[in-house]
């Protein structure tokens, strides 16, 4: 593939949540493991399986300081000596859109979707969630990274509406996020994973990470690799898992891995929201993008591994 393919940043993303100038810092390596998405897609789990690939099916992986956010504000400043003195694959989180990203040929790139209202009901979770701190340390900064961020409307349909109608407010665009990266599905370096196929068939989809980024399962490793990667073990390990430890949010890491559950939104949003979201998503990604991305079922120049 001519290097002129490759995409090629042309902008950067600050906020109240993210800064893209850090990549600017980063060299990544031969091999890196980049996990992109939208929040609350699947991005943790991902991470989680990535890392027990990686470390052999190892118990009690503290996967949130071996593979940190690396564009989040709240990220501590010593992140990147941290990674630059990690011997081992390393694995990396990113929200970034891909424009907004240094992408390397050297890199495999692992994005993970998951439908867009499924996304804003866990979002609505996860911002009740914060704490003092939380809110404390997204403020802090200059004004030019946005409004501060409150506490949300305790309402889910109206958090959801506000949500669309704002375009991802008070976090970040949605579906521009998804665009960006369903732009470069088809690359030799990049890997699609929904949440619904990761619920649907979590073996099917730890093989196929695992061969996407050329890592054998040994024997006996798959069983432990499995329990490591299901929602009870996460959920019971959350500090293990959870950015910066729990500590932002109320009630401690648990409340991050919230039910891993879809479809909540379907007793919440009115017939009117959901057609408002459906037109959305199939003006912002045209019909195939928009049918993977609500379904989560086999699309070839989604799901289907370049490298296969």
């Amino acid at each position: 593939m001519d290097l002129e393919t490759w995409p090629v940043k042309t902008r950067d993303v600050r906020n109240r949540h993210m800064d893209s100038t850090v990549w600017d810092r980063f060299a990544l390596r031969d091999g890196d493991v980049v996990v992109a998405s939208y929040a609350k897609s699947g991005t943790t789990w991902v991470q989680q399986i990535a890392g027990q690939l990686v470390h052999g099916a190892a118990p009690d992986l503290p996967i949130s300081t071996l593979s940190p956010w690396l564009d989040y504000r709240l990220t501590p400043p010593e992140t990147l000596q941290r990674l630059e003195a990690q011997a081992h694959r390393r694995i990396l989180k990113t929200h970034l859109p891909l424009d907004a990203l240094r992408f390397s040929p050297r890199a495999r790139y692992i994005y993970v979707a998951r439908d867009g209202r499924d996304v804003a009901m866990s979002l609505h979770h996860h911002h009740l969630s914060g704490n003092a701190l939380w809110y404390e340390r997204l403020n802090a900064g200059p004004a030019g990274l946005g409004a501060p961020v409150g506490p949300p409307d305790p309402d889910p349909g109206r958090y959801f509406r506000a949500w669309l109608d704002g375009d991802g407010a008070p976090f970040w665009p949605y579906f521009e996020n998804v665009r960006t990266w369903w732009a470069a599905r088809t690359l030799p370096n990049v890997l699609f994973v929904h949440f619904n196929a990761l619920k649907r068939d979590l073996e099917g989809e730890i093989r196929r990470i695992a061969a996407f980024l050329d890592i054998p399962i040994r024997g006996g490793e798959l069983p432990a690799v499995l329990d490591h990667c299901s929602f009870g073990y996460m959920k019971a390990h959350a500090e293990l898992v959870a950015p910066l430890g729990g500590a932002i949010f109320a009630g401690g890491a648990a409340e991050f891995i919230h039910r891993g559950e879809n479809g909540r939104w379907r007793s919440v949003l009115t017939d009117g929201d959901i057609a408002a979201y459906e037109a959305r998503a199939l003006a912002e990604l045209g019909p195939e993008c928009a049918a993977w991305l609500a379904s989560g079922l086999p699309s070839p120049s989604a799901t289907a591994s370049p490298r296969a």
